[in-house]
């Protein structure tokens, strides 16, 4: 069930109503997201609920005997294995067996695997991270393994964050899901506010974007340059659109809930180095790899070499994480590329990274086009496809093919709406949080922004366009 359907409009009030209605009893209220959350899931395809039940009943089970048993570690060892080997048949099977036999046969040798058509489980990757972590927390001894299967089982599967995340801790999720509950109005309105703007920067920003991009990468041998250069800027957009609304929507409609989800983006494009950059884009991911993988790995504490080599293998598996293809692989090292350069071309600001200021814009400019064109990667079908695309690109620039007229007109002014509104409200978690401003000072002036908000929403949105992040 994708947020931006009728199904879920209808799905969303009733299981609130449901779940406050047991608001005494919190172990029903469990119960409650824990079914729903399933039919959540099970809404596209309910075979994919078979897979979610093996990771929750594994990770549940090795955590009661990591707790306690003396062969913790090898409990630990084997629910990891258990799950990456899930992941790695779903998502991986096919790109590393293609991979194996084109290599095989660079020397004259074949190997006959099966062909599998293996349909990719709807956010395998993301909950497969968030029992990972459950595990191995336990095993550091940072939480108390639980013995209460449906508030486990519904820390895994909570529907909200089920299909793109935030990617959960287990440290600060599943305390919540153990603990009672109580309606809170001010969370539940500043919810709203939330799930407001999210369906903004999906629906006007990221599906306009998407409708633009779509048009020019189905032709870009033929653009001009301006075209082009404007199909990566707007692709940066359209995916920052797509995941940080989805980010808003969840966070917000947990709140519904009495639940607080943490913060998965705090205006990345705004950032004034790559390092930067990755501090403010899919938090939960980055911090992931970097407690459970760069840290135990050694960090920065190990020498140059070392610290080089932590931070290359951190983003070529994140790369590999997004999905299976070199074009992430590559992608991924090209960020790690940057992040090395930028400890001594880029150093970090000494002012924080709160107060980003109009001196700081050439800067975020820099960063910015830097990003875009990690994107640019990121967006192409094959490398191949890519490296034609940049071709094109040049080419058309050499040549004095600029061109003055551009696709997605319409796009390029919502994005600038979105980029004036971000920076102007850009000390707060969500631009439309008015407390402290002018515009919050009457309640009258505060509807009106969250009506034009909607009137916009409703009456400018693009074509309907699948989240990005659901093929990961």
């Amino acid at each position: 069930m994708s947020f931006v359907s009728i199904a879920f409009l209808v799905f969303l009030p009733i299981v609130f109503l449901l779940y406050w209605g047991m608001q005494k009893w919190h172990r029903w209220q469990n119960a409650c997201l824990l079914v729903a959350s399933y039919v959540f899931y099970g809404w596209w395809d309910w075979r994919f609920l078979i897979l979610i039940l093996v990771t929750s009943l594994s990770s549940y089970v090795s955590g009661i005997f990591i707790g306690k048993s003396p062969y913790r570690r090898w409990w630990l060892i084997g629910n990891i294995v258990l799950n990456l080997g899930i992941l790695g048949v779903f998502k991986y099977y096919g790109f590393f067996a293609d991979n194996l036999h084109l290599l095989l046969s660079q020397f004259g040798l074949s190997l006959d695997m099966p062909t599998w058509r293996i349909i990719l489980p709807v956010g395998i990757s993301f909950y497969t991270f968030q029992s990972l972590s459950y595990s191995i927390d336990v095993y550091r001894g940072q939480l108390k393994a639980t013995k209460d299967i449906v508030a486990f089982c519904t820390y895994i599967a909570f529907f909200p964050q089920l299909v793109a995340g935030p990617i959960e801790r287990a440290t600060n999720l599943l305390p919540q899901m153990l603990g009672e509950r109580r309606f809170n109005y001010p969370e539940a309105v500043d919810g709203l506010r939330r799930i407001l703007w999210g369906f903004f920067k999906k629906l006007v920003i990221a599906d306009n974007c998407a409708f633009a991009v779509n048009q020019i990468w189905d032709s870009y041998f033929d653009a001009n340059a301006l075209t082009l250069f404007t199909g990566m800027i707007l692709f940066a957009f359209q995916i920052y659109g797509d995941f940080s609304g989805y980010s808003d929507i969840a966070i917000g409609t947990a709140k519904l809930f009495g639940i607080r989800l943490m913060e998965n983006f705090h205006l990345p494009y705004f950032s004034r180095n790559i390092g930067e950059f990755w501090r403010r884009w899919h938090i939960s991911l980055m911090t992931w790899f970097r407690d459970y993988l760069y840290i135990p790995m050694g960090g920065s504490r190990t020498g140059t070499a070392r610290t080089v080599c932590n931070v290359f293998v951190v983003f070529l598996l994140s790369g590999l994480w997004h999905g299976a293809n070199w074009t992430f692989v590559v992608w991924g090292g090209y960020n790690a590329i940057l992040i090395v350069l930028g400890r001594w071309l880029w150093k970090s600001s000494s002012r924080g990274e709160e107060r980003v200021g109009w001196r700081d814009l050439g800067a975020v400019a820099r960063t910015f086009l830097l990003v875009v064109l990690g994107w640019e990667v990121f967006r192409a079908d094959s490398l191949s496809e890519a490296v034609d695309y940049l071709s094109c690109l040049a080419t058309a620039f050499a040549s004095g093919n600029v061109g003055m007229m551009v696709c997605g007109k319409l796009a390029i002014i919502y994005c600038l709406l979105l980029v004036i509104v971000e920076w102007s409200q850009r000390h707060r978690l969500c631009p439309l949080q008015l407390d402290g401003c002018w515009l919050g000072r009457y309640r009258w002036s505060r509807w009106l922004v969250y009506y034009l908000v909607f009137m916009l929403t409703f009456f400018c949105r693009g074509e309907d366009q699948t989240f990005i992040y659901f093929q990961f």
